[in-house]
């Protein structure tokens, strides 16, 4: 009947106590830094940036100065008229 003293004092229970909260502390914050690297890595495919159009890449070098307005104007031109879909004039027409 005398299995209640085994010989820990009031500062053994203190301790006994304490680790515990410890343990369920640190169990609480495993999960959580597992949880939060876990959203650090998209599942999804990486999206690669997409090269900028020819418009984009004159308008550019226009704003930069590389080139003056009426070099910008005749290439604008010249891009307009040769646009994917449109084909070149004078070629395939009756």
């Amino acid at each position: 009947m005398f299995w209640y003293d085994h010989g820990m004092g009031g500062w053994g229970w203190v301790v006994m106590s304490f680790s515990m909260v410890l343990l369920v502390a640190l169990a609480v914050a495993g999960v959580v830094l597992l949880l939060r690297s876990a959203d650090r890595f998209p599942s999804g495919p990486a999206q690669l940036p997409t090269a900028p159009s020819a418009k984009q890449v004159l308008a550019e070098r226009f704003a930069r100065g590389e080139i003056d307005e009426e070099e910008y104007e005749q290439r604008l031109t010249a891009l307009s008229a040769h646009e994917p879909g449109q084909g070149r004039r004078g070629q395939g027409e009756s």
